[in-house]
């Protein structure tokens, strides 16, 4: 098979800081490789995936997010470059759209973000020609209108990961600078177990800085401390050396790829029982899910109960990339029978 594979244009495939999505495209683009398939990836001109790759915009336009130019400009040229491929697996938004112009071309879509706002109402318009997968069963839940054609959960290569032994007795927290994500509640429950927290944030937008000023940076300490967004070399190396990852979410988090990069270092990990966390962490086996911050403090307490080998062998079996690449070459298999 030859698969197209279409990122947003955002953030380099794979990302050199904060980018979810372009991790877990960069995961596909290479396991389809590996399975044997071919695959031509549409992404910017400063990525460094290891297959095939077409362009039109020199750099990612993270400065811009969110902005419809660049990637209308992105998707349409995205659509010319990928027209020798047999299915196209798109992860902007506007590509669904627009490939209503090519009826007799397999297109299959991934949705990353959080189907219980506006996103229903995009992709309840289109579901019905563009096949929908969603990474989690929190994240289609809120949207039972929306035809989803699998649920696929996420997926990482352990042996690419060091695996650690939380020598290092801090705590960690990581993502976005959000009082959704939670970065103030990881402190208080730090704070009040009486142990170190090393917090790793992507802090770019005035919403973020804003958060951080009022809620984060005022209770900055010797023990609580904020490094900024750091690449992923050294976010893995924290990871290794943290004794749990804090995930005190207050959304509906479609799926926190965090958690099992964490796992996949064999750091457990606590999070509030929201979003996709009850489908990833294992409660007493890789973490546990706590359902405010004074059981979070009191998981901390219970941290050394956790086997860190059981935490990196969920990764290694169900959270790994072949898992996730086999249920996508058997979803687009199913879709390219069906149109024939």
């Amino acid at each position: 098979m030859r698969i197209g594979l279409l990122a947003p244009p955002w953030t380099p495939v794979p990302p050199r800081l904060y980018g979810g999505i372009e991790l877990v495209v960069d995961r596909l683009a290479t396991g389809f490789q590996a399975a044997g398939h071919e695959v031509v990836l549409f992404t910017t001109g400063d990525s460094t995936c290891a297959v095939e790759k077409r362009h039109i915009l020199p750099v990612a336009q993270g400065w811009r997010i969110g902005f419809a130019v660049p990637e209308i400009i992105h998707v349409t040229a995205g659509y010319d470059a990928l027209s020798d491929v047999d299915i196209i697996h798109d992860h902007t938004v506007f590509g669904p759209f627009y490939c209503e112009r090519f009826p007799d071309r397999p297109v299959v879509t991934t949705v990353h973000g959080a189907l219980d706002g506006e996103l229903a109402q995009v992709y309840e318009r289109i579901h019905e020609r563009v096949p929908v997968i969603a990474i989690s069963e929190a994240q289609r839940r809120p949207a039972p209108q929306v035809q989803v054609a699998r649920v696929i959960h996420h997926g990482v290569d352990a042996v690419e990961f060091p695996y650690g032994s939380g020598d290092g007795g801090y705590f960690m927290f990581l993502g976005r600078m959000s009082p959704d994500k939670g970065a103030h509640r990881a402190m208080e429950a730090a704070y009040k177990a009486g142990v170190p927290l090393i917090m790793a944030a992507k802090m770019r937008e005035s919403l973020e800085y804003d958060y951080f000023e009022h809620a984060v940076q005022p209770y900055l300490n010797d023990d609580l401390v904020y490094l900024g967004e750091v690449p992923h070399e050294k976010k893995l190396e924290l990871l290794a050396g943290a004794r749990g990852l804090l995930f005190p979410i207050r959304w509906n988090e479609p799926f926190g790829m965090v958690m099992i990069e964490a796992m996949a270092c064999g750091t457990p990990v606590l999070a509030f029982p929201e979003g996709a966390a009850p489908e990833v962490v294992a409660h007493g086996e890789t973490g546990f899910l706590c359902n405010d911050v004074a059981e979070m403090v009191e998981a901390i307490q219970r941290i050394d109960s956790i086997d860190r080998a059981a935490c990196r062998a969920s990764v290694e079996g169900y959270f790994s990339t072949q898992r996730m690449v086999a249920e996508h070459i058997a979803l687009f298999e199913d879709i390219l029978a069906a149109r024939t």
